[in-house]
């Protein structure tokens, strides 16, 4: 069983960061992908970010430019700049691990909004 806790969430300016980390417990092996999505009300979760055990990141079009995925299969990260209004959502982590990737947790998410 695998535990992830996000943390770094709240409430900041547009045009301001955050930065959000992911704590994972449990035994998370093979290959690998942390990963942070996001779910606004009404709309469908989407991808923020994915890293890979080999280190390949991949971003939602939306974010591409304002946010770096870091971390690995312990503790992953989500740096995020130049926020705008929309990208207030709840922020989930994500670990999918083992062959083809077929284990697949999920965090209880972590609030961000983007308002003045």
């Amino acid at each position: 069983q695998v535990q992830l806790v996000e943390s770094g969430g709240g409430l900041v300016q547009p045009g301001g960061s955050l930065r959000l980390s992911c704590a994972a417990s449990g035994r998370i092996f093979g290959t690998y992908a942390m990963g942070w999505y996001r779910q606004a009300p009404g709309k469908q979760r989407e991808l923020v970010a994915t890293i890979t055990n080999g280190g390949t990141t991949n971003y939602g079009d939306s974010v591409k430019g304002r946010c770096t995925i870091s971390g690995d299969k312990n503790t992953v990260y989500l740096q995020m700049n130049s926020l705008l209004p929309e990208d207030t959502a709840v922020y989930y982590c994500n670990a999918r691990y083992g062959n083809a990737l077929l284990y697949n947790y999920w965090g209880q998410g972590t609030q961000v909004t983007v308002s003045s």
